[in-house]
């Protein structure tokens, strides 16, 4: 029977995503908000169909949000059009180094002087919390490849890119509690787990993309081979740049991420970007024609655009999917939390404090109007990635005290920002779009 309710559950919320969609995108609800609710159910606190816990199913819960961060950093990667040398990439570049940075050392100096951790635990609990979220920030991110909006392209951005620019700050972290080897005066850090990996992540994932798609263009508009196969080309560049980025020690999210970003570049400097070549794709997609969608898989001007646009609707649903799951599994932890190491007074502090001011210090300077940094520094949802983080370092060892005492802190801010910004989105975002209405 316990098979047929999880199937009788999964059902039900796979059709509650492909109806309650459109409904829940004018309310001030999120579908975030819904999973969680279904994970307590699950729990021992409801129906007691699972017992799991964020000490004691560690292995699965990293695989699990690994997958599901990697699905959504290459979305977001797909999703951003403009070329490197485009000055709204200093926004998310800025946000995931600047305020990165501001961010871990507000929340490490907070650990160490009022929550009485270690230097090193205050380190790696402030990169475990400072990346935001590029899955659960859907609602905030570039809605299509032509979306121009510098608000939410300096988010996705962000989120693209600051899932990978906390790692150096989690390994020091390590480092500085003995679970991580650093070499003498912190060389093997700064040379290896810091220029290196951060680099060697970005270059790998960027030049794989790049070398992938090219290869599938030319198979298709000179041999017309591999039509068909953008569903496999997608998981399989994912797990192409994820793998030998980790063989050579670099940062497999930021490979991942710069994979997405050089195949919509190679896309966009094929002639993929043109609103006539986009019009006939989607028109193509909207009917399901086989032999239509073959003759534009093929076809010398249309081909970079149809493989874009079928890369991105997979990745998409696939997203989708794997939100579901993690969510519903972080709802399922609650119950097994120590929540006497919570402080909500930490929770604010981060979300109200800490995350508006690293947006501030980040983004000083670049013109963009102080409604919009505001914005920006309220909308840091934090969720799946910080969870990666925490069962990455609990696997790597962390003493159980701190384990127990980081997944209350952890997911005490994981699941307020669900709530707060879930509530949120809507309404803050909808009168955003309305005041760039009445300015265009």
């Amino acid at each position: 029977m316990g098979f047929a309710l999880w199937s009788l559950l999964a059902g039900l919320l796979l059709i509650l995503m492909a109806l309650g969609g459109s409904v829940l995108a004018r309310l001030p609800l999120s579908t975030a908000m819904l999973y969680v609710a279904v994970g307590l159910a699950v729990s021992p606190l409801g129906l007691d169909w699972v017992q799991a816990g964020p000490l004691t199913h560690t292995v699965l819960l990293e695989r699990l949000t690994e997958v599901v961060v990697l699905v959504s950093l290459f979305t977001a990667g797909l999703k951003l059009t403009p070329g490197l040398k485009d000055k709204r990439w200093r926004l998310p570049v800025r946000l995931a180094t600047l305020s990165m940075l501001v961010t871990v050392g507000g929340i490490a100096f907070i650990g160490w002087a009022l929550l009485g951790l270690p230097p090193g635990a205050a380190v790696l609990l402030g990169g475990i919390l400072a990346p935001t979220d590029p899955v659960l920030a859907s609602d905030v991110q570039v809605h299509a490849p032509t979306d121009r909006d510098e608000l939410r392209f300096a988010l996705t951005g962000e989120g693209g890119l600051n899932d990978g620019t906390a790692f150096p700050f989690v390994m020091l972290g390590l480092s500085l509690l003995g679970l991580h080897e650093t070499g003498g005066f912190a060389w093997r850090w700064f040379t290896v787990d810091l220029l290196w990996a951060v680099a060697g992540g970005l270059a790998i994932g960027a030049g794989l993309g790049h070398a992938v798609g090219r290869l599938v263009l030319h198979l298709r508009r000179e041999h017309r081979e591999a039509v068909g196969t953008d569903d496999f080309l997608s998981l399989g560049l994912i797990a192409l740049a994820y793998g030998l980025a980790l063989l050579l020690h670099a940062y497999g999210f930021l490979a991942v991420f710069a994979a997405g970003v050089a195949l919509r570049r190679l896309v966009q400097a094929e002639g993929g970007g043109g609103k006539g070549t986009r019009e006939a794709v989607e028109k193509a997609a909207a009917v399901p024609d086989k032999s239509a969608a073959e003759e534009l898989a093929v076809d010398r001007k249309h081909a970079p655009a149809y493989m874009a646009h079928a890369v991105l609707g997979f990745n998409e649903q696939i997203e989708r999917v794997g939100e579901m799951a993690a969510v519903v599994a972080i709802g399922a932890l609650l119950w097994a939390v120590e929540w006497r190491h919570a402080q909500w007074w930490f929770v604010a502090l981060l979300l109200l404090a800490i995350r508006p001011v690293s947006v501030m210090v980040g983004l000083a300077g670049t013109g963009l109007a102080r409604p919009r940094r505001w914005l920006i520094g309220w909308f840091g949802i934090r969720g799946i990635g910080s969870l990666y983080y925490l069962m990455y370092a609990i696997n790597h060892g962390l003493p159980p005290v701190l384990a127990a005492q980081f997944a209350a802190l952890v997911l005490s801010v994981v699941v307020t920002s669900v709530l707060v910004h879930g509530i949120s989105v809507t309404p803050l975002m909808a009168a955003y779009e309305r005041r760039v209405a009445r300015v265009r």
